[in-house]
């Protein structure tokens, strides 16, 4: 079995920098809008209508940025490779977060919050691929939730620093602080770029398999198996596999046009939608301006929405340490079925008891708000992108984060952009939209997603009726099985794979019938982690 190193923490650790600079750039504004000196230094009515309608499109320019930095991803990931574009996401993302924080007017605001978004939405798309790239299967949700986690701690980190700059009496250092920190994790990303990795699946899809060969090697190397026959056996799979997938056109045209492509491409879409009709980046926006509807006002409403994210982020360490044992499809439906359930209570508390001294009223209100914030960090957050970053093949990897990406961010500027003025003028109502589709995604939910825990990337396909060449044995010593009638198929019924440059030790290995004819002596050694 594939061991989980130092090596594959750190560059994961590295790597979800990425998402860290997400959730930074994204949440940080949440905080700045809550501070007075925000409105005092750009001459705003916070109470106004127009006020509404320029941080409205502020969010929504910033979260078309990103769907457009998802779709750049697409091709900077497949054309330069995945550790390059983490670099070049990362660089805009310096640039424009910059550029915010020395911001002097609302038209610097709307460009570089475009930029900003740009940058850090190619990176958001990026980190759940690399990761899944990288991972041994068996630890694969564990390492791919450091999206979330990381994605999370962000939020968390803007939303204190915005509490602590509350009650700084320089009211341009109150909301320009926050911002002035938001290129320190992008910068940090681009330097670490430097020492992590290439994908070793994506140097094996251009035929760079001595590279390949070396990052497999000391990504899953195991001192009590000095022939790594465990990562050989990857080797040999995933070199197998992109053989048989490049037999197939990877465009976006056929994403919805090939069988089993199309239902994973539908299923992301599916399970990016569902999580944002649940209202995480709805209700995490604009929960400051909640928070003031029902008497929290000045620097309690930010302590709330502090409280609120330190109990989102807990419970995604949570859900990174279980989804590997309790599985991606438990965790989602039961984590939308929670939070909607939340929502619904919430509206009605609001419709009842907003503007009124009814302190009960508003602490029931509190509860359930903070049982929300429980729901989306252990069972939605983390499971979200370990989902879609694990049931495209490497064939449209790339691609299949794009588009889920750019959904993602669709739905965040359908749910965020109009939500001030839907908030001031339907009030509670506007938590229904979010319960009746997140309803309507359950039922759908239910029928289309299956369960993924466990399967190397390769061995997805099965489950969305693709063939899949190369498969580990029962129990991951290291031993492997291809199917025949795929074998058939790609080389005639017998598949040659060619001595692995580098492997100690390991000669030819030959794929015949179904069995891989390998005598190596540490084939049975008993299983480790």
């Amino acid at each position: 079995m594939l061991r989980l190193t130092s090596y594959n923490i750190w560059i994961v650790l590295a790597s979800a920098l990425g998402a860290y600079s997400y959730g930074f750039s994204f949440a940080v504004f949440v905080t700045s809008i809550g501070e007075p000196g925000f409105f005092t230094f750009f001459k705003l009515d916070p109470a106004s209508s127009k006020t509404a309608s320029i941080l409205g499109a502020i969010s929504a320019l910033f979260c078309a940025g990103a769907a457009f930095g998802a779709v750049l991803q697409g091709w900077t990931s497949d054309r330069f490779g995945r550790r390059i574009s983490l670099a070049i996401g990362g660089a805009i993302a310096v640039v424009g977060t910059t550029v915010v924080a020395a911001a002097w007017n609302i038209p610097m605001l709307f460009v570089f919050r475009f930029i900003t978004g740009l940058g850090v939405g190619q990176l958001l798309a990026l980190v759940p691929l690399y990761i899944a790239e990288v991972a041994p299967p068996h630890r694969r949700g564990l390492l791919s939730a450091a999206t979330g986690c990381s994605f999370s701690l962000g939020y968390l980190s803007s939303a204190w620093i915005g509490y602590g700059c509350f009650f700084t009496t320089n009211d341009v250092v109150q909301w320009r602080m926050p911002l002035c920190l938001c290129p320190i994790a992008p910068l940090g990303l681009v330097i670490a770029c430097y020492w992590i990795p290439e994908s070793p699946r994506w140097l094996i899809w251009n035929d760079r398999l001595d590279e390949a060969w070396v990052v497999i090697q000391r990504v899953h190397h195991d001192p009590s198996n000095p022939t790594d026959t465990a990562a050989h056996a990857e080797f040999i799979q995933i070199k197998a596999q992109v053989e048989h997938d490049k037999q197939l056109k990877a465009t976006y045209l056929q994403m919805f046009t090939h069988p089993s492509w199309r239902r994973r491409t539908l299923l992301a879409i599916l399970v990016i939608f569902a999580v944002g009709s649940a209202g995480i980046n709805g209700i995490t926006t604009y929960l400051i301006l909640v928070a003031q509807s029902i008497g929290f006002t000045g620097s309690k409403a930010l302590l709330l929405y502090g409280i609120y994210v330190i109990i989102a982020v807990g419970f995604n360490f949570v859900n990174a340490a279980v989804i590997d044992k309790v599985g991606r499809r438990p965790l989602l439906l039961i984590g939308l079925a929670w939070c909607s359930s939340c929502l619904l209570a919430t509206s009605l508390l609001i419709w009842k008891f907003a503007e009124t001294t009814n302190s009960a009223a508003n602490k029931a209100t509190i509860f359930f708000i903070m049982m929300y914030a429980f729901g989306v960090g252990m069972f939605i957050d983390p499971t979200q992108f370990v989902i879609v970053s694990e049931i495209f093949p490497t064939t449209i990897r790339a691609k299949g984060l794009t588009i889920a990406l750019f959904t993602y961010f669709v739905t965040t500027i359908l749910y965020t952009a109009g939500a001030p003025t839907a908030f001031a003028n339907i009030g509670w109502r506007y938590y229904l939209v979010f319960v009746c589709v997140t309803v309507a995604c359950i039922v759908a939910l239910f029928f289309m997603l299956p369960e993924t825990t466990g399967l190397t990337l390769e061995e997805m396909g099965a489950l969305f009726g693709d063939e899949v060449v190369v498969h580990f044995a029962q129990g991951g010593h290291g031993l492997v099985e291809v199917d025949a009638d795929a074998a058939f198929a790609l080389k005639n019924e017998t598949i040659h794979v060619e001595k692995i440059p580098g492997a100690k030790g390991q000669d030819q290995e030959l794929l015949q019938g179904n069995k891989l004819l390998h005598e190596s002596a540490t084939e049975r050694a008993p299983e480790r982690m």
